[in-house]
């Protein structure tokens, strides 16, 4: 028996590949079918079964492609109701797997259908657990995003999420291995710890949820301070449990080249969105007007799904030169499939056909702390609230990245300001989203947070009261 995590950071997403005696089983496998299929023939085994833990919202599982490409049955747990062939199984239903067996634990609280896989080795002795987001390592799924469509209320998903983690995995043993479906950086739990395996016996210790006394003091708990969720997850849900357009299509057409005297043409016909996908630093000296900066060395694809929401939007896309399917493939992930192409070339071409350019402007965070006055200056600070809170510029507004769509209204054109993130990833895709909607009169701060601690700029370690903008 062998069991594989394969974790993806920039959605800090666990997919697991089990292999015993000849057969094999993937839980929650990411969109991409291709390095699943590798796995098989490289390790010479059959792929028996596709296990989902649930209809998940922040990514789009490859279940679908998957199990068209290797006949392998999808498996989900009791309640869930998918628009495509798949094995609904009972609470406590048991799959063999070579010489392993994998039993299905039905643990609603997250979603209705979620469920569990609890793995038995040879000898029927309880080995790991995969969790999903039932049980996180540090926290628990969070329960806020079945409301809609349960007709039951937050408080009551957490119910019976406590009901689900009291009754069928906290009776487990300590030495049972947990994998969960995500680690820290994901939106759908709130307090992960960085690790992506523990056993239960420490999660035992550690975890705040299950260290609650009762049902009262975990349902207060799990459910204070969520954020709210991103706008896409309610369109990969949907996506997850109705099908989606076969991941070898969406490569083909976001791999169709454009040329750079096209570009503006295919834009205007399509109201497309140009997606530059470099670092800031190359975007901030120059990148086709009117393009958002999203770079593939961040966080990417969870702020793409944030910040653009709509998953049918048309794109195209600016990339470094190499980098056009590792884009489209990452984009999919999140259920944004209508890539119609990229600017062939990349940037320089369209530079050296003599197009427009347009520039961000950048100032370092010497310039920043020679012409900054605290007292009368505008600076807004995008990073999350807790960064905020923990530490700030003296007088600086707190306007996360998250929400720009919300308070980008509240802005001043006329009046000058700065803007920061940690490092300046954050705030290179904010500067670039405010002159894309015609605001330019402010200068974003290289280096960030980060940068300005090590200057004599005033700051402040306490919560100070918010403030907003009025035009």
């Amino acid at each position: 028996m062998n069991v594989e995590q394969i974790y993806t950071g920039c959605l800090a997403q666990g997919a697991y590949y089990i292999t015993s005696n000849g057969e094999a089983a993937i839980i929650d496998p990411l969109r991409e079918s291709a390095p699943y299929i590798e796995r098989l023939q490289r390790d010479g085994v059959k792929l028996k079964y596709i296990f989902e833990t649930h209809f998940h919202a922040d990514f789009v599982s490859g279940h679908v492609d998957l199990s068209a490409k290797t006949g392998a049955p999808i498996i989900y747990g009791p309640t869930a109701n998918p628009e495509f062939d798949a094995i609904i199984a009972t609470d406590g239903q048991e799959f063999k797997l070579g010489n392993v067996t994998i039993k299905v634990l039905h643990t609603p609280g997250h979603t209705m259908e979620s469920s569990c896989y609890l793995l038995k080795d040879e000898n029927g002795k309880d080995t790991a657990i995969f969790t999903g987001d039932t049980l996180f390592l540090g926290d628990v799924g969070r329960p806020d995003l079945a409301q809609k469509a349960t007709n039951l209320t937050m408080e009551g998903l957490a119910g019976m999420l406590f009901d689900s983690l009291t009754n069928k995995i906290m009776p487990l043993s300590d030495d049972v291995t947990v994998y969960p479906g995500h680690g820290a950086g994901s939106a759908c739990g709130k307090n992960m710890m960085k690790e992506t395996v523990d056993t239960l016996g420490n999660q035992k210790k550690v975890n705040y949820a299950l260290k609650q006394p009762d049902r009262e003091s975990f349902v207060k708990e799990v459910t204070e301070g969520l954020a709210p969720p991103p706008g896409y997850f309610g369109m990969n849900v949907a996506m997850n449990k109705k099908g989606y357009t076969s991941f070898d299509n969406v490569l083909n057409k976001g791999l169709t080249p454009i040329k750079a005297n096209q570009l503006e043409a295919v834009t205007e016909s399509s109201d497309a969105m140009i997606l530059d996908t470099r670092n800031p630093a190359d975007f901030a000296k120059g990148f086709v007007p009117q393009s958002i900066n999203i770079g593939l060395g961040g966080d990417f694809a969870p702020w793409v799904g944030a910040l653009i929401v709509d998953v049918n939007q048309p794109i195209i896309l600016v990339t470094d030169l190499g980098r056009e399917q590792e884009t489209v493939t990452r984009l999919s992930r999140v259920g944004f499939d209508n890539v119609l192409g990229y600017l062939e070339g990349g940037f320089e071409a369209w530079k050296k056909d003599g197009h427009e350019v347009d520039t961000v402007h950048r100032i370092t965070v010497d310039e920043f702390a020679s012409s900054v006055d605290v007292s009368q200056d505008k600076v807004i600070d995008i990073r999350r609230e807790v960064e905020y809170n923990a530490e700030h510029v003296e007088n600086a507004y707190s306007m996360p990245l998250a929400y720009i769509n919300d308070w980008i209204k509240d802005i001043n054109p006329s009046e000058h300001f700065y803007i920061h993130c940690a490092g300046g990833y954050r705030s290179m895709i904010a500067a670039s989203i405010l002159q894309a909607r015609g605001y330019r009169n402010f200068s974003e701060v290289d280096g960030g947070y980060r940068a300005i601690q090590n200057t004599t700029i005033p700051c402040t370690d306490y919560i100070c009261q918010s403030k907003t903008f009025s035009k």
